[in-house]
């Protein structure tokens, strides 16, 4: 990466420090929505910036979201929910009560379709004439269930940019939207439009025109053109096409189209400073150079797979920028101006791949082009292949001493399609990285490898983390992290990494687990408990691995330290604590009370666990988001037995119901197999197992019989194991 960028600007730590730290600032609504206990009044544009990062982080969604329905001091008038997770209640509650004038809703899960969001944002007339820019892309409009009284986009007559892109667009749609007095700018790319003629209702407001892709359009060259050319004020046109999947019987009336507008006079689109052709076949140089010599104005065109990009009259064009594979300057302005469509980063990324062949000078440049292009499109194997051939040229040689190789192979493993679904030797990749860690201490190289260790030790074997767990070496590396982040009190990605990573590898493996403490991982993480007191995602980790410890029947005597165990009943007793810190916090305790022969403090503290596990867990809330996931459930065997405590087996039950009808596909055989049901019907057969434990048992077997008589009708976990 360029070393010459400056440090982030103090504005964005400040919103990124509020991000990690909503458990802290937040209390709950009923519905469990989240509102600030303490809120200032915000600048109205850090408003925007903080939604924006909640959603940049992948933490937006209905429950974040929820700080926003405080309008007094929150004010949005730029709201981006682009990618999030966000149901059309949630919508409706947060964002719709604001006065917006932006809004980008593209690819938004969770339910949200074009006609709930456009009903939410007519319901505050206010948004009908305050909304200027709207960014549907990819959603479901689902407009045919709007009531009458809402009108469609229609509505919405304040709008000036509209992008209905890679959705169920219709003709009547279109027309709809076309009604609108003040449209300007139009992307309606990748939809299943017939008819372009509806453009002329808006023929004197339009001043650009997205078009790419529209595969079904029918009508003549000489129509569409003669349509074109009453947009007086068009300035923008782009009617591309992806030329990866286009056969040649495909798009003859579109090139043929592009080659008359190539050709016809300039009268026709007086006002059209830019031209987007990329992907069109039959183009011809000499309509290209016909085009830009009656042009002077132009300032951009877009010949990327056209086969027209070498026509020399494009170098003579200094503020004429091109894309196309011609030189460097226009296959990067591709890769810079292309980055959200797939087919042309392939195309730019594969005469990136050419030109670089024999260079001969670092090009961080070229490397942060090509690292875009991978993050846009995480599950393309087409990109990713060409892109890491690309990041091996950019690297390799004379070059390595201005960009470290390693550092760039770093930056390649941080694509999460590559960590999650392309086949590797993980080991052996996670061994390699934990190396190169032990020697370099640049904290942006140091985050990227820790981040890069924690994902490759949840997806390894059980062999294979069994093998790593002997290597002390790597476990001192990822502790020497933990302190060195502790010491100086930081709450960052790094440390996060680092605890799932040791979490991850201690799960079931007692040699892990040794190795952990004889490198006095325990010290540590008292001191990390206590000192973190006010950070749930840490403490969480924290408890987590001591968990792990706490299941291994020989290294229990190391937990016996009164003070150690009384700090953890004290969290297991807060109300004020998260339930997933008291749930792990419980599980340590559970573990350790439930064998009298090996409980070496003072009995007192035995029985006031045990009385507490049991009225601390009855009034804990039901989880909706995975926080754990188990290898086994052999460390529960002992806890289920009817001889335990109620606390004990009250513990036990209410984790394997949490699992259960959180990913019921996933343990339910898990349960046959290992025994467990067989505890659970006993539990619930015997006279002296208390009523809260039968009630859970009973719904876990259920649960796990519906899935047998209802196979596939659940999700199964796709992430890290602990994260």
């Amino acid at each position: 990466m360029d070393t010459t960028e400056g440090p982030r600007a103090l504005c964005d730590l400040c919103l990124a420090q509020v991000c990690s730290s909503l458990d802290t600032l937040c209390s709950r609504r009923a519905d469990g929505s989240m509102f600030l206990s303490w809120a200032p009044l915000f600048p109205q544009e850090m408003a925007d910036q903080l939604l924006q990062k909640l959603a940049t982080l992948g933490i937006l969604n209905d429950t974040t979201v929820g700080i926003f329905r405080n309008c007094k001091e929150l004010r949005l008038r730029r709201a981006t929910i682009r990618s999030c997770p966000v149901s059309a209640k949630a919508f409706r509650l947060a964002l719709c009560p604001h006065r917006l004038q932006e809004l980008d809703a593209s690819w938004v899960s969770g339910g949200l379709t074009g006609a709930s969001i456009i009903s939410s944002l007519a319901s505050n007339p206010e948004c009908r004439s305050s909304l200027q820019r709207l960014s549907l892309n990819g959603l479901p409009l689902d407009l045919e269930s709007l009531e009458e009284d809402h009108g469609g986009f229609s509505c919405l007559h304040g709008l000036r940019t509209l992008n209905v892109a890679n959705t169920d667009l219709t003709d009547a749609i279109f027309e709809d939207i076309c009604s609108l007095p003040q449209l300007e700018k139009l992307d309606i790319s990748c939809c299943a439009v017939t008819k372009l003629t509806a453009l002329l209702s808006c023929k004197n407001t339009l001043k650009s025109l997205i078009v790419h892709q529209l595969r079904q359009l029918d009508m003549s060259p000489a129509r569409l053109l003669s349509v074109l050319s009453q947009l007086h004020a068009l300035r923008h046109l782009d009617f591309s096409d992806d030329h990866f999947t286009v056969d040649d019987s495909d798009g003859k009336d579109g090139d043929e189209t592009v080659r008359q507008l190539l050709e016809g006079s300039p009268q026709v689109l007086p006002s059209l400073v830019s031209l987007d052709i990329s992907g069109r076949k039959r183009v011809m140089e000499t309509a290209v150079r016909a085009f830009v010599e009656a042009r002077g104005g132009l300032v951009f065109l877009g010949l990327l797979a056209t086969g027209a990009s070498s026509c020399d009259v494009l170098s003579t064009q200094k503020n004429l920028k091109v894309t196309g594979k011609a030189n460097e300057n226009q296959v990067c302005e591709a890769l810079r101006r292309y980055r959200d469509r797939e087919c042309f980063i392939r195309e730019g990324l594969i005469r990136l791949y050419n030109l670089i062949t024999d260079i001969d000078k670092p090009r961080p440049d070229m490397l942060k082009l090509v690292l875009s292009g991978m993050q846009s499109h995480p599950t393309s194997l087409h990109v990713h292949l060409v892109a890491t051939a690309c990041v091996f040229n950019l690297t390799t040689q004379d070059l390595a001493e201005a960009m470290p190789v390693q550092k760039n192979c770093l930056l390649a493993l941080c694509s999460e399609y590559i960590l999650q679904d392309v086949p590797f030797d993980k080991y052996l990749a996670a061994t390699l990285v934990i190396i190169w860690l032990s020697s370099h201490e640049d904290p942006t190289l140091q985050r990227m490898a820790v981040a890069v260790i924690s994902i490759l030790v949840s997806k390894l074997s059980t062999k294979e983390t069994a093998q790593l767990a002997k290597d002390v070496f790597f476990m001192k590396q990822l502790l020497a992290i933990v302190q060195q982040k502790a010491m100086v009190g930081v709450v960052d990605s790094t440390l996060k990494f680092a605890l799932s990573a040791l979490w991850n590898l201690t799960d079931e493996m007692p040699t892990a687990a040794r190795n952990f403490i004889e490198c006095q991982g325990l010290e540590l993480y008292e001191e990390v408990l206590e000192s973190y007191y006010t950070e749930p995602s840490i403490q969480q980790k924290v408890l987590g691995l001591l968990n792990n410890i706490a299941e291994v029947e020989a290294l229990q005597s190391d937990l016996m330290e009164e003070d150690l165990l009384e700090h953890i009943l004290s969290l297991l007793q807060d109300s004020q604590v998260e339930v997933g810190v008291r749930y792990f916090a419980g599980g340590i305790l559970a573990h350790l009370a439930s064998r009298p022969e090996a409980w070496t403090l003072d009995e007192e503290l035995r029985s006031s666990i045990l009385e507490q596990l049991h009225a601390s867990i009855m009034t804990w809330t039901h989880l909706e988001r995975e926080m754990v996931s188990y290898r086994s459930f052999r460390p529960f065997l002992a806890l289920l037995q009817t001889c335990q405590p109620p606390g004990v087996q009250l513990w036990a039950v209410w984790a394997i119901h949490l699992v259960c009808s959180q990913n019921t596909s996933h343990y339910s055989s898990m349960l046959e197999q290992e025994g467990v049901t067989e505890l659970l019907r006993a539990l619930t057969a015997h006279p002296d197992t208390h009523g809260d434990i039968k009630g859970l048992s009973n719904s876990i077997l259920q649960t796990v019989e519906h899935n047998e008589s209802h196979p596939g009708s659940s999700n199964k976990r796709t992430g890290p194991r602990n994260s």
